[in-house]
């Protein structure tokens, strides 16, 4: 069964990857790096300011927390232990992979911490956000994004996106109902002070 899983793995990877076009090469090359996305993220921080105002410093903690234990998870441990060669490592793979700049990315793969990370924050924002922010389902599209990047520079199978998807958006939802707990606890002792 692994080896099947495996198998259909790496056929679509190759299926994906090989859709690339160089007028698509630098920009991918560029979407998958997180300074390019600051922008975009320092809009997100205005509007948690302008609904949420004080507390937003709440949530941007959360993200932190969140962040660094999903990182921590997928990098510091599943990568080490589980040592899957990214596709641009892959002897069977390395002559056909596209990769752009030479980027290859480190030694291991599983799981895709751009992706635990992207839909771990996008989870967290859509759990606690959603009844004031109503377009904050887009960072569920930014995640997908973010993550396909790395099929397309040859540095991830679609397995590791999935896997790591997962494993964050798990992440995030549980950062979302300690939060909304502790959110809780500090409304109600503010009240009765």
């Amino acid at each position: 069964m692994i080896e099947f899983l495996d198998s259909l793995d790496k056929e679509l990877f190759l299926f994906l990857n090989g859709f690339h076009f160089s007028f698509m090469d630098q920009v991918m090359f560029r979407l998958t790096n997180q300074i390019t996305w600051i922008p975009f993220f320092l809009f997100v921080i205005f509007i948690l300011i302008k609904y949420y105002k004080w507390e937003t410093l709440w949530i941007l903690l959360s993200v932190v927390i969140l962040i660094t234990l999903s990182d921590q998870l997928v990098s510091g441990f599943m990568k080490p232990f589980f040592e899957r060669l990214r596709p641009s490592h892959s002897p069977d793979l390395t002559a056909i992979v596209h990769t752009v700049n030479g980027y290859k990315g480190g030694l291991y793969g599983f799981a895709s911490s751009h992706a635990a990370n992207s839909f771990g924050l996008a989870m967290f924002l859509w759990r606690v956000t959603r009844d004031n922010i109503k377009w904050i389902w887009i960072m569920f599209v930014w995640a997908l994004l973010f993550s396909y990047t790395r099929i397309y520079l040859g540095v991830h199978y679609p397995g590791d996106i999935i896997s790591g998807g997962l494993l964050g958006a798990g992440f995030g939802y549980l950062m979302a109902l300690l939060y909304a707990v502790l959110r809780h606890n500090r409304l109600r002792k503010h009240i009765s002070i």
